[in-house]
């Protein structure tokens, strides 16, 4: 079993930072009962089967969010982060509005609208993200005759805060740093 910090298996490390992040969960006050139900993956989720970046393509990312964002395995490591740290809105709401933008159909278009709305924009939205409330409203009147714009300037202010705020974070981190060494 693990016996002694420096002779942790990384496997326990990681069990034990699991851990530590759903204690902390615990030991907030839960608004509902339901607050209280913790899932428990008994898989950690990986980067996807890619290709490993070389040491040049990683040190690009510390500064270049678009860079990160092209690259598969960047992608999923900073997918992971992001889920560790609870913070993976503002990343499926930036990937949504990037699939929004690759539909055809009018139909389809207004049916994925209302759907990205519901789940990231809209108020008390099960992922809203933090944009401002004229963003929010410029957004809304877009709806009214979804177009592949549509979600553009919300995208782009998630863009900035994810630029400004969880890369330097990523880039701080073990999932980073594992990268790069």
């Amino acid at each position: 079993m693990c016996k002694g910090l420096a002779a942790l298996p990384h496997s326990c490390l990681e069990r034990a930072k699991e851990i530590k992040i759903k204690l902390g969960i615990l030991l907030q006050k839960p608004d509902s009962a339901g607050d209280l139900v913790i899932p428990y993956n008994e898989k950690p989720e990986k980067p996807a089967k890619t290709q490993k970046p070389s040491l040049d393509e990683a040190l690009q990312w510390r500064d270049s969010l678009d860079k990160l964002l092209q690259n598969n395995y960047g992608l999923a490591s900073f997918k992971s982060f992001l889920k560790s740290e609870f913070s993976e809105e503002n990343l499926e709401f930036w990937i949504a509005c990037e699939d929004y933008k690759k539909i055809k159909s009018p139909a389809k278009m207004a049916e994925k609208a209302k759907q990205i709305y519901e789940e990231f924009i809209q108020t008390e939205a099960p992922k809203e993200v933090n944009i401002d409330h004229f963003t929010k409203d410029i957004t809304m009147k877009n709806l009214v005759e979804p177009s592949l714009s549509s979600f553009d300037m919300a995208q782009k202010r998630i863009h900035s805060l994810m630029e400004k705020d969880s890369l330097p974070r990523f880039v701080r981190s073990e999932y980073y740093q594992e990268l790069i060494k």
